[in-house]
């Protein structure tokens, strides 16, 4: 059964076009453009990059974006920021998939504020493409 679930789900996927979004196991998942996958709040993304110049592309969209009270907590294969940006809280998670391949999952907000997510997904692409 769950097999079947997960090639229906797919299909959908495949069949919706750019941006859709779906319920599996009570949770949200959207797909933005295939680049970006929105899930539970989360707008996350996959930068083909080592984790430590994302940390540091992470941390430059932060202070560009006038983040206040900065939380940090980097571990070797995770790091957790959080901040106030613009009177809303901004979690991020950067995570190590792979030597060259970090994932960035951004929450604003208290639901899930896509479009400020975008916005900072953006800042940090910036900050990898001109350190």
């Amino acid at each position: 059964m769950k097999i079947k679930t997960a090639v229906f789900a797919i299909l959908i996927v495949a069949l919706s076009g750019c941006n859709s979004a779906m319920v599996i196991n009570g949770k949200v998942m959207g797909f933005h453009s295939g680049k970006f996958i929105y899930q539970d709040g989360y707008l996350t993304t996959q930068y083909k990059a080592d984790i430590e110049p994302v940390w540091q592309a992470c941390l430059k969209a932060v202070a560009d974006l006038k983040g206040e009270d900065i939380e940090k907590e980097r571990k070797i294969s995770t790091g957790v920021i959080k901040a106030v940006i613009s009177d809303e809280k901004v979690k991020i998670r950067v995570e190590y998939i792979d030597r060259e391949l970090t994932s960035v999952g951004v929450f604003s907000g208290v639901t899930g504020n896509n479009m400020a997510s975008k916005i900072i997904q953006d800042k940090i692409a910036g900050y990898l493409i001109n350190p």
